[in-house]
């Protein structure tokens, strides 16, 4: 048996024998994304979905449709309330905030919560760039189309690198960042980069076989597993078996190549001049990255924590990579206090440089119009022997 495949059977009886009996959803219907219980936890009342077009987005990037983007928009206790503006994760969709939206609200706060291009309800267009900057694009469009006053962003893992770019380059278009275990902080090599690349496919995504799910989902993303999170396994499987799902996928497979491609925003951290706080799980198993560096949250966190001016830095510690579900409690507290000193303008951020024009992002190179062949990849990164399984890689 090869290594990466010993890596892989070990990783997958680790988290089937962790979880007992685990339910099976292969023989469960095909759901639809526009389907997915976009409902409070709690009360099990329906959050208010709607739709917005982004023309300006799709001008910017010269796509000939204009896309449609998901959202939620939940009012605050009154018409001067601070907006939370929640960006989902990579694979993810908005309800994997659903133990916040509807805890801010309650704080008084308006809630608005995000589709991205190419996930959940969202429209899924294959001429989208699926970069970060694109995304953050999207989301202005939003903030801007909702005539939102400099909201909070909240955004988990790529969500947070997403956040970061719209935070570089568009400062006065809001008042602070919650980083959920972000994205953006560590360093990939040209190597590493085209690693992503050959690795990452839709046909990867779209044949991880349900016990993959499981640990990917399971294993890589909680540390606090409980039965009532066992819809993130019903939905993906479920969701396989749609006809967006291929569209998904792609977005999934442009997006991974987008997000490896974080150079903009590690080297302009000293740019974000909003009041930061960083929240992440000591026991995170997918920042850094396990196939290409190895090693522990803490130091990739603290790094992000000491380039960015001010910064706060919330270790929860025993917790894992999807922090604000794993250890929601915890991070309510810390988020809520954060957002209501932000909001209140009770946070001093040091003074930054002299102003100067952020430089211009650059979009990762498209896909390759034929497949990736041996002879045109450099070999794996050193440890790395083969490709990681279906199901394996960052994703829920």
């Amino acid at each position: 048996m090869s290594t990466s495949r010993a890596f892989t059977a070990l990783l997958l009886a680790a988290g089937l024998s962790s979880a007992g009996c685990v339910r099976s959803y292969a023989h469960q219907p095909a759901l639809s994304f526009q389907d997915l219980d976009y409902t409070s936890e709690g009360s099990k009342q329906p959050w208010p979905v709607k739709r917005i077009p982004l023309p300006r987005t799709a001008n910017q990037y010269g796509m000939a449709v204009v896309p449609q983007m998901a959202y939620v928009d939940m009012p605050g206790s009154g018409p001067d309330a601070k907006a939370v503006v929640f960006i989902h994760g990579l694979g993810s969709y908005l309800k994997f905030w659903r133990a916040q939206l509807d805890a801010f609200q309650q704080q008084g706060y308006r809630v608005i919560a995000v589709d991205l291009p190419g996930y959940g309800k969202s429209d899924k267009p294959g001429t989208f760039p699926y970069t970060m900057e694109a995304m953050a694009d999207a989301v202005l469009e939003l903030v801007d189309g909702l005539g939102l006053d400099k909201p909070v962003l909240a955004g988990h893992s790529m969500g947070g690198q997403t956040s970061l770019s719209f935070a570089i380059r568009y400062p006065e278009s809001l008042s602070g960042l919650v980083l959920a275990s972000p994205a953006g902080f560590e360093k990939f090599s040209w190597r590493e980069k085209e690693w992503f690349a050959r690795a990452m496919s839709s046909e990867f995504i779209k044949s991880a076989p349900e016990a993959s799910i499981w640990g990917s989902v399971r294993q890589a993303n909680f540390m606090h597993w409980r039965p009532e999170l066992e819809w993130l396994i019903e939905e993906r499987v479920r969701l396989a078996k749609s006809p967006e799902f291929d569209a998904y996928a792609y977005a999934n497979v442009r997006t991974v190549r987008g997000l490896s491609h974080n150079d903009f925003v590690r080297d302009n951290l000293h740019r974000v001049t909003v009041p930061t706080v960083i929240i992440y799980g000591t026991d995170d198993r997918l920042i850094p990255s396990p196939f290409l560096h190895g090693g522990e949250a803490r130091g990739i966190m603290e790094y992000g924590a000491s380039h960015i001016p001010g910064a706060k830095l919330v270790a929860l510690e025993g917790c894992g990579h999807t922090v604000q579900l794993d250890c929601a409690e915890r991070f309510n507290e810390a988020a809520f206090a954060f957002v209501r000193d932000a909001a209140a303008g009770r946070i001093e951020v040091p003074s930054a440089p002299a102003k100067e024009e952020a430089p211009r992002p650059e979009s990762p190179p498209a896909p390759a119009s034929e497949p990736l062949t041996p002879e045109r990849l450099p070999p794996p990164t050193p440890g790395q022997e083969g490709d990681p399984t279906p199901g394996v890689l960052p994703q829920p």
